[in-house]
């Protein structure tokens, strides 16, 4: 760093996933990192669950800020920056949230839009870059989050498109992957979703060089170097070896995973889904490289500080002259591709309506499960520029239907399994075989009745006319159609 005068600050990142600290040796174009911190707490997991942040997140979200502003007061940082994304944004409660921050830790927490989460994070990830003079042309960062990714695409360092999208890792994982390991149907439904998302996005073409930053980018790059021996210097990923750590952790438990690669667990869990994403962007987009950056939102906090002093939210607010007008992060075609989509996947699901009421093979119930998660799937991408009302109804509808279907699927399953090791057991097993077999089929008679209900209840025309009303042409946003 260049002999300049700097202040001595920390910020700190309440994230869906993960609360970071970092304190530095601030100046308006660049950090001389003093320490650095982080804690996996996954606040999105209860307020995917839930829609607000439980006492158990919150309790460990003081007891982490309590540690943080003790090793900001170590090295008499000040000030100390707080800021919450995307998980905080969406709680029911979040008000109360930062109100109990404030209460009993005295620091004041802004939660940022994803708009500006991007841009700071912009800055963060690429000021070392911008230090050492090695970057040029366009360039490309990738926040992946926990509750949500940014994008922010920029020619000669100046930002000139931005989008944040409300998906992350811990809301894929809690959406569609919560087995461990997970399924090859999670897998198939998770990228279902990811595709129809991401198929639409308004941009033209990615730059050459994309950054990805957040916990679970670093993670994965430090599972590929520990697992396929890649240098412990390298900080790029390939499409390829992320084909490899799709591979390892959907044939693994996660435990297992932490344990062999030297992971946290609560972090392996959720590192598949980080790998879906970081997958189908860098797919969609045609790279077959990425760059993986350790800093991210905080540096990015501190240096506009350095740059703005105590006005720094603000000027970031009003947009630096480099930074673009917000966009919608959709083509035209979105809302067209939408309405196709989600007929098509209702009608797939209504295709095994009469060989599920038949009871005659088990393979029926299993594939009409399929098509009803994956037109949750198609649900969920389209759920932005839907009508709130209807699609609440709708998506509750085939959430309950997949789980009606699943339950009948699941005691299939069991008795099938449990058939095929009478075959191979003693004369005194197959008693209590027997036993177990009669239990299950009887649950299954009586859950049949449940199913039958649902699916009688469920008239084609009605179900199509209720999807249809979920995206009326022209899409609905901000309360109208």
């Amino acid at each position: 760093m260049r002999k300049q005068s700097f202040s001595l600050c920390a910020a700190i990142d309440i994230g869906s996933n993960t609360i970071r600290v970092v304190v530095a040796k601030c100046v308006p174009d660049g950090l001389d990192i003093l320490e650095a911190d982080e804690k996996l707490v996954r606040i999105g997991e209860s307020v995917n669950a839930t829609g607000s942040i439980s006492q158990h997140k919150l309790d460990e979200t003081i007891s982490i800020l309590h540690q943080y502003l003790a090793l900001a007061k170590k090295h008499s940082a000040h000030p100390i920056l707080a800021v919450a994304t995307e998980a905080i944004r969406k709680a029911s409660n979040k008000d109360e949230f930062l109100a109990t921050i404030k209460r009993e830790t005295d620091l004041s927490v802004n939660i940022i839009s994803g708009d500006i989460e991007a841009i700071l994070t912009f800055y963060g990830a690429t000021y070392e870059m911008v230090q050492e003079d090695s970057v040029s042309g366009r360039v490309g960062v990738m926040d992946l989050g926990g509750g949500s990714t940014e994008l922010v695409l920029a020619k000669q360092m100046q930002i000139n498109w931005q989008t944040s999208l409300p998906i992350g890792s811990g809301w894929l994982h809690d959406r569609y992957l919560e087995p461990n390991p997970p399924t090859i149907a999670d897998i198939a439904t998770a990228h279902t979703f990811l595709q129809t998302y991401l198929a639409h996005l308004n941009i033209k073409r990615i730059p050459p060089l994309l950054i990805a930053t957040g916990g679970s980018a670093n993670s994965l790059l430090l599972l590929a170097q520990r697992a396929f021996r890649l240098d412990s210097s390298q900080s790029e990923l390939t499409l390829d070896d992320l084909l490899r750590c799709e591979g390892l952790l959907c044939a693994l438990p996660a435990e297992e995973i932490a344990h062999r690669y030297q992971l946290e667990a609560k972090r392996a869990r959720i590192l598949i889904a980080g790998v879906l994403i970081t997958r189908a962007i860098m797919e969609r987009f045609q790279l077959h490289t990425i760059r993986i950056s350790s800093h991210g939102i905080r540096e990015g906090v501190l240096l506009a500080y350095s740059r703005h002093g105590e006005q720094w939210l603000e000027h970031i607010q009003k947009r630096e002259p480099s930074a673009p007008e917000k966009k919608s992060p959709y083509d035209e075609e979105f809302v067209q591709s939408g309405r196709r989509l989600l007929q098509e996947r209702a009608k797939k699901m209504l295709a095994w309506h009469t060989d599920v009421l038949k009871h005659e093979d088990i393979e029926a119930v299993h594939k009409m499960r399929v098509a009803s998660r994956r037109l949750r799937a198609v649900l969920d991408a389209y759920e932005s520029i839907c009508d709130p009302k209807p699609f609440k109804k709708i998506y509750r509808r085939v959430k309950d239907m997949a789980d009606i279907l699943g339950m009948a699927r699941d005691t299939d399953v069991m008795i099938a399994h449990l058939r095929e090791q009478r075959e191979q057991s003693a004369d005194a097993e197959k008693i209590s075989i027997n036993w177990l077999i009669k239990r299950l089929e009887d649950y299954r008679a009586q859950h049949q009745v449940e199913l039958e209900r649902a699916l009688h209840a469920l008239d084609e025309d009605t179900w199509l006319r209720q999807i249809d009303a979920c995206l009326p042409e022209g899409g609905f946003r901000n309360g109208k159609s």
